[in-house]
């Protein structure tokens, strides 16, 4: 009988280990979208300003010159958007892992760094 209850346990830790796991990937999932929600509409304002000075433009040097330091702009903030996110992203694989370190440890299987 003792077999049958190491079983329920082993079960029961199992159950809220899936459960610790999904809940941290459940929120971390939602700061991303929060993240890219938060990008695209400073990208879509950075594109109106960008669009706006360029209509009012009086020379079409001043025209290049816009649409160059707006192009910068925007790789800039999407290299720093994709770091950000990669971060994010690993983030929270490590959160949803921390609840099975234990059971994984048991079996001799170590965490990935």
């Amino acid at each position: 009988m003792k077999s049958f209850e190491d079983m329920q346990v082993f079960g029961k830790e199992g159950f809220e280990a899936m459960v610790a796991s999904s809940t941290a990937m459940t929120k971390g999932m939602q700061a991303i979208a929060q993240e890219v929600t938060d990008y695209s509409r400073k990208s879509v304002e950075l594109g109106q300003g960008a669009f706006e000075k360029a209509t009012s433009a009086r020379s079409f040097e001043r025209v290049i010159e816009v649409q160059q330091g707006y192009a910068k702009e925007a790789y800039e903030a999407f290299v720093a958007q994709a770091t950000k996110l990669g971060e994010m992203y690993s983030a929270a694989a490590k959160d949803a892992y921390k609840p099975y370190e234990a059971t994984f440890a048991a079996f001799g299987v170590k965490a990935p760094k």
